[in-house]
């Protein structure tokens, strides 16, 4: 039955952009439904989203409910959803609760999935105007987007590799440019100045980058290149790491430049959201009201736009490249979009997982991620306290959480990200779910991952790039993540397809779990955070990674302890 014909009992609306609810009092029949819908509600905090009254969380149209209707029907059914439901999600439009178990998710989430021969943005874009659809992005249409944090150690992590690979780890007096500041594009300034660089940014909308400024993860605003240059050659003689943007459209800024001799970036590489050539870049000689009002009245005409402009902007970073700076893809597939404008050699630029990440993916490490639905900031401090304390031999660990309790703005519900490993994430989660146990946390705490994780994702102009066996495109592993997370007892799980390198260049799955204190939670955390990272080591141990292959072979082969996986090894030919 559909959910738009269930009669909904309960009394309370909520208002996109508004904060969630804070707070013991439920607004729902258990914590696992309390946090599914404080998620949502998160996810389009005004200090959180991109465009709340939208819908939009980030990346132009990564939208967390397929329409104002039903969003009202989502947040209605999760509030008169009993503990042995589980609400269906179809692209944002709830269409069933079915009876399950208390063990079984309370959401499953399905997001802007198309069959193959139709996984493309035409179809998608039709499917959207009549109301079929909506694009869930990543963490916007599965309820974790926690702001820019989500994405600023995983940046830190990419940049701090880089500056190790290309130059010994020094950092000091170097710089690195990019261009987009928006929802994913944001962590880069911070994320640079804690690797102990300078960034230099390109942002189209003053907006986003007055929004950054606010929160803390940008120093610096000039509207023209030579005032920006200026104070950038300032930092990096005094050996200061600052962040600097320049309001304007890269494709006319990078050119100039390049003009420059005080150019001389360390690392080169951009997060505008190239992905969607419609409704994510903006083109050379378009202002925003006109490309607002053009996307709706003359689609295809943005687009050639769109692909002329990426066209000269991967142009610029060949040059750079060619030049000898470091320039990386990462992950807003501007290398496709480039290659469909007729720049045949834009794969010449690498990708930031097969350059940088994968070696951490090879040891199931990956973003972690956790939020507090009290909203007590107390709460994250003694999370961060009490983390600190249980990995006090990981020195990156040490330095990420005393850097990020110092930096790292409040956006929404107060919340961390923490990269970590295959048996580390089950040590936090129990952890975190025992503070609550004990009353040392006043609320119960939500435990997720960005998609872009090392078991969870085919991707193959992103996560999966180059893999070792060529298995890029296979995505039985994404759907055995979900599939393995659901049979795990996750408290809610999705699957998208699209991601941030858009529609027919990814699928990928999500995963949420609840540490209310109970026993219930541990055991459902012991499963869910064993498997989770798990599958990253199976995904990469059958791929043929040695360090993957080790793990497995030490840690799973064989292992009959309870919750403990099974590494079975593929028998391979010679």
């Amino acid at each position: 039955m559909s959910i738009h014909n269930v009669r909904l009992f309960t009394t309370k609306t909520f208002i996109p952009g508004n904060p969630a609810p804070r707070g013991a009092a439920l607004n729902t029949k258990g914590w696992l439904q309390e946090a599914a819908l404080r998620m949502l509600l998160n996810n389009l905090d005004r200090e959180v989203a991109e465009n709340p009254e939208e819908l939009v969380v980030y990346g132009g149209r990564g939208k967390a409910a397929r329409s104002l209707p039903d969003f009202h029907n989502i947040t209605k059914a999760l509030q008169e959803l009993d503990n042995d439901e589980s609400l269906l999600i179809q692209s944002g439009s709830p269409v069933a609760r079915i009876k399950t178990w208390e063990n079984a998710p309370r959401v499953m989430i399905a997001n802007s999935n198309l069959v193959g021969n139709w996984a493309n943005w035409d179809h998608f874009d039709e499917l959207e105007k009549k109301g079929l659809m909506m694009y869930g992005q990543m963490t916007a249409g599965s309820w974790i987007y926690i702001g820019s944090q989500g994405i600023v150690q995983g940046t830190f992590e990419t940049f701090n590799e880089a500056f190790h690979q290309h130059y010994q780890g020094k950092s000091k007096g170097k710089f690195i440019f990019s261009a987009g500041l928006g929802g994913m594009g944001g962590a880069q300034p911070l994320a640079a100045v804690l690797t102990g660089a300078c960034f230099l940014g390109v942002e189209v909308d003053r907006k986003r980058a007055e929004m950054r400024l606010k929160s803390r993860y940008l120093d610096e605003i000039y509207d023209d290149i030579d005032s920006a240059m200026a104070s950038l050659n300032n930092h990096l003689e005094r050996g200061l790491a600052k962040s600097i943007a320049i309001i304007g459209n890269v494709v006319d800024i990078l050119p100039k430049l390049l003009e420059r001799k005080d150019f001389k970036p360390s690392l080169v590489t951009d997060q505008t959201s190239a992905h969607d050539p419609i409704y994510g870049y903006v083109p050379q000689g378009y202002s925003l009201e006109k490309v607002e009002k053009l996307r709706k009245s003359n689609p295809k005409l943005v687009e050639k736009d769109v692909l002329t402009s990426i066209a000269k902007h991967v142009n610029c970073l060949l040059e750079l490249k060619g030049r000898g700076i470091p320039t990386f893809d990462y992950g807003n597939n501007i290398r496709a979009m480039a290659e469909k404008a007729g720049i045949q050699n834009a794969f010449q630029i690498r990708g930031f997982v097969p350059e940088y990440i994968r070696p951490l993916f090879c040891k199931g490490k990956g973003p972690f991620r956790f939020a507090m639905l009290s909203g007590e900031l107390s709460d994250l401090k003694k999370a961060d306290a009490a983390l600190l304390n249980l990995f006090s031999d990981y020195e990156e660990i040490q330095r990420w959480l005393k850097v990020a309790s110092e930096r790292i703005s409040v956006q929404g519900l107060p919340a961390r990200i923490l990269w970590l490993g295959y048996g580390d994430r089950l040590k936090a989660g129990l952890l975190l779910n025992q503070m609550v146990k004990n009353g040392e946390i006043s609320c119960p705490i939500v435990i997720g991952r960005d998609h872009l994780d090392c078991g969870s994702v085919a991707s193959p102009y992103r996560e999966t790039e180059g893999m070792k066996d060529g298995s890029d495109a296979v995505a039985d592993w994404a759907l055995l993540n979900a599939f393995g997370n659901i049979a795990s007892g996750a408290s809610w799980v999705s699957f998208h397809h699209g991601g941030g390198v858009g529609m027919g260049y990814s699928l990928h799955a999500g995963m949420v779990i609840v540490a209310d204190g109970s026993d219930g939670a541990s055991e459902r955390l012991k499963r869910v955070l064993t498997f989770d990272p798990a599958m990253g080591i199976f995904r990469h141990a059958d791929a043929g990674y040695e360090t993957a292959q080790n793990i497995a072979y030490e840690q799973m082969s064989g292992k009959v302890e309870e919750n403990s996986p099974h590494y079975y090894p593929r028998v391979l030919k010679d």
